[in-house]
């Protein structure tokens, strides 16, 4: 496939030629200075093979027309950085690439052909590169997931980079009828949630509900009487006054381990009960559910005395949903976000 980049910093795979302008001769192919990434398609020996969105490139260029990188390589390619080409040991994921109904080509080592069906709107191009669109490749990479956890946690990824809501994923969802996989999709659209800022949040949301308690909401602000933010919690079940966090490994550093002890004070003094997920938890959860389990006892124990809310004050924006964060202006991302479009 001959690709047009507008990315900089990435090398498109070359065929050979002849003539030794537009790529190398034959001669030259074989030598040192050349690296084959397919069939006839060769980069130089210097460029780096290990960078993701050159693995992405290469994977591509060395597919048929209409191909497209799909998966976590397409939500990669769009921006959504949770998407980083590894698994859970570190190793490179293999490239996704969707062929449609295609007759089967040979597979290369690094890339994964995914064949089957293609809607007709399914292929776009970005940056010069034909991806799936994001609901495509959420769906693409749901089906392969390891369990409810994973898709959550992918489908919240995708929704925390703004490339797909939950409504445009459930509108898909009708879009493809009773192909398989869709009822995993759709149980995963429904647990997921468009305000879960990191992976593990969405893990203590599947475990929360898991537990059997009500649904929290995912990283609400909340604020004192006189409308001052107070704390924003992961979790938390504004009707029982419990706040879930997730505490991973950073959370041992000086710093970050008297920021968490301030948030706990500050609950205690408006009456919320805080459950911590740590990251051994998640070896054994019963321990968290255990933890979830007292926090809401003591929590029905206490007096009705409501010294917070989670009503926003004027002129705060509110950001939890997809379509709200799309709405902002660049200034308003950075202020309230923390980071640009896209």
């Amino acid at each position: 496939m001959a690709l047009h980049l507008t990315r900089p910093g990435l090398v498109v795979p070359v065929p050979v030629d002849p003539l030794g302008v537009t790529g190398p001769t034959r001669g030259q192919a074989r030598g040192p200075r050349w690296r084959a990434t397919s069939t006839n398609r060769f980069v130089p020996a210097e460029v780096d093979s290990s960078l993701v969105d050159q693995r992405i490139v290469e994977a591509v260029a060395g597919a048929p027309e209409r191909a497209a990188a799909t998966g976590w390589a397409g939500l990669r390619w769009r921006g959504a950085d949770y998407f980083d080409g590894y698994d859970a040991r570190m190793r490179p994921r293999p490239v996704p690439v969707a062929l449609g109904d295609r007759k089967p080509i040979r597979a290369r080592e690094g890339t994964e052909l995914r064949y089957g069906w293609l809607l007709e709107n399914d292929v776009v191009t970005v940056d010069g590169l034909p991806v799936t669109r994001p609901e495509r490749s959420v769906f693409d990479e749901v089906c392969r997931a390891r369990g409810l956890e994973h898709a959550v946690q992918t489908i919240s990824m995708a929704c925390r980079a703004d490339l797909v809501s939950l409504d445009e994923l459930l509108a898909y969802r009708r879009l493809l009828g009773s192909r398989q996989f869709t009822r995993r999709f759709a149980a995963a659209v429904a647990m997921s949630d468009e305000n879960l800022w990191s992976p593990l949040e969405a893990t203590m949301l599947v475990y929360w509900v898991a537990c059997g308690f009500r649904r929290p909401r995912c990283n609400p602000p909340i604020f004192d009487s006189s409308g001052t933010h107070v704390l924003t919690p992961d979790l938390f079940d504004p009707v029982a006054g419990v706040a879930g966090e997730y505490n991973g490994a950073v959370h041992g550093r000086l710093r970050v381990q008297r920021s968490d002890v301030d948030r706990d004070d500050r609950c205690r003094d408006l009456d919320i009960e805080v459950v911590t997920m740590v990251s051994d938890d998640l070896r054994d959860l019963r321990s968290f559910g255990r933890r979830l389990a007292s926090a809401y006892r003591r929590a029905g124990q206490r007096p009705r005395r409501r010294a917070w809310t989670t009503d926003l004050p004027e002129g705060w924006v509110d950001t939890s949903t997809v379509a709200a964060r799309r709405a902002l202006t660049e200034a308003d991302r950075r202020r309230w976000l923390g980071r640009g479009a896209g």
